[in-house]
């Protein structure tokens, strides 16, 4: 690779390393191209990208970066996965291709500015997926307001129902 072109990998690689919510490293070798494929339609599905990198790029693109400190996992050859839009799904796509094919380990990573270690991105790919994460939080924000209509209705009702006792009382006296 000339000298021009490993800057433009840089620079390209800095850009969506900025951009990123979570880096995984891991170690791609004994994978053939067919199954670095199919790992990388799965991470792109997920909303991240594959890419195989030499060390010495990955770590001068990572300089000015939430992920500068990427370099602690680089152990022989690497590649990276980088999550740009949700660090959960990008987690799970690698932990399950990485169940079913022994040869990807994963080396660790950083989600936001904080390192994790192997163990930490497979509990981060036990979560459950984006949309139901916010499908809770939002039926813990509507519960207090769901329960207080409910005491509101509750006490009208009450009161309705003694006017109705009331009433039949004062037309059986009568």
């Amino acid at each position: 690779m000339k000298r021009e072109e490993k800057e433009q990998v840089v620079q390209v690689l800095h850009g969506e390393l900025e951009k990123s919510q979570a880096v995984f490293v891991t170690d791609y070798m004994g994978l053939n191209v067919e199954r670095i494929t199919k790992l990388r339609r799965d991470i792109a599905g997920a909303g991240g990208s594959y890419q195989v990198v030499k060390n010495t790029l990955l770590r001068r693109a990572s300089e000015g970066t939430p992920v500068a400190g990427i370099e602690q996992f680089f152990v022989g050859p690497t590649a990276v996965a980088i999550a740009r839009s949700d660090a959960v799904a990008v987690a799970k796509a690698l932990v399950n291709f990485a169940r079913d094919n022994e040869k990807l380990e994963i080396q660790g990573g950083i989600l936001g500015s904080r390192s994790m270690s192997p163990a930490d991105i497979q509990e981060l790919a036990k979560m459950p997926p984006r949309e139901v994460l916010l499908a809770r939080m939002l039926g813990s924000l509507n519960a207090p307001v769901s329960n207080f209509v409910g005491v509101l209705a509750a006490i009208i009702s009450q009161l309705v129902y003694v006017l109705k006792a009331i009433e039949n009382k004062k037309g059986q006296g009568e």
